[in-house]
């Protein structure tokens, strides 16, 4: 039952407020579904996309600021499934912080969290609001942590490995947050995102060591790979597209100097090429709008670093 909650991610705002704009259709519609006997054998029948479209609703909401209709969708949600529902528990716990005046209300709400725990060692959907909620509050080391136990309990859960990688990349650890994606990736080899991160923190590595250092060169390496193997993933993935023109750009301005390169210059051309043609095609493409899953910001970066190598 509790996976008919699992909300749909939103990597556009855009998507966010559409969904919200529909808040009071998706109500409606609930309202209309009777759940329990005799009347569910009359009303109208229940679904599982009823209600992910309702927890989806919920988190949209709450991302546009539309707090009265997010709280509307949140008593549909607690009314179907319960109190005691590990995931309308975070969902609540998640309307409570977004709704909170100040870090003395923010307290009170880790210290429901601390309660739940202390009763439900196991309750995953609390146990990560709380550390959304720790990691908020700025104590950057206690989130790290819990992340590390949660990690030792739950090996395979790639949300965690993500969230543990992005606060070891803002720490400035890049060795550790490229080993957490590769441990995520352990999971969904083929999550072509990941392998684009994994890329970028090889770029920014080798910015650290000094792109015309061996360990510069090295990491320049190891990032066009990265990104050459989201690309294989992902046809027309924007990010794998501009990541790997970045990179081989830096290569092919250092790897002269390399007794060993990790790619001749023939072939970091046509890498160099390939990326450029598809850069072209997928902003072609969304300007006619044949293709709208392209962030906006992206877009604009994708076509300055075009404007940039005179592509």
């Amino acid at each position: 039952m509790t996976e008919k909650l699992q909300p749909s991610p939103f990597a556009d705002p855009k998507d966010a407020l559409q969904l919200a704009q529909k808040a009071p259709r998706v109500l409606a519609k609930s309202a209309s579904i009777a759940t329990t006997f005799p009347m569910s054998v009359v009303g109208t029948p229940e679904s599982p996309e009823t209600w992910v479209e309702l927890a989806s609703l919920f988190y949209a909401c709450l991302r546009t600021g539309d707090d009265k209709s997010a709280y509307l969708a949140l008593e549909r949600l607690t009314k179907r499934f319960g109190e005691d529902n590990d995931r309308v528990m975070a969902m609540r716990g998640m309307y409570q912080e977004a709704v909170a005046q100040g870090d003395e209300e923010l307290r009170s709400i880790l210290q429901d969290y601390n309660k739940i725990l202390s009763t439900n060692p196991v309750n995953v959907p609390i146990l990560k609001r709380r550390i959304a909620l720790v990691r908020a509050m700025g104590r950057d080391q206690e989130a790290t942590n819990a992340l590390v136990d949660l990690l030792e309990a739950f090996p395979t859960d790639v949300e965690a490995w993500c969230e543990l990688a992005d606060l070891y990349q803002s720490q400035g650890l890049g060795a550790q947050a490229v080993f957490c994606l590769e441990e995520a990736l352990l999971t969904t080899p083929n999550a072509w995102n990941l392998h684009a991160w994994i890329g970028e923190l090889d770029y920014m590595n080798a910015v650290v060591a000094g792109e015309t250092s061996e360990a510069g060169r090295t990491a320049l390496a190891q990032s066009v790979q990265r990104f050459s193997r989201s690309i294989e993933l992902c046809d027309d993935y924007l990010r794998g597209y501009y990541g790997l023109k970045l990179a081989v750009a830096k290569l092919l301005q250092t790897d002269g100097q390399s007794k060993t390169a990790a790619f001749s210059q023939e072939k970091l051309k046509k890498l160099d090429q390939l990326a450029t043609t598809k850069l072209q095609a997928i902003i072609r493409a969304r300007k006619s709008k044949v293709m709208r899953d392209v962030d906006e910001a992206e877009l604009i970066a994708a076509q300055a670093l075009l404007d940039q190598t005179g592509a």
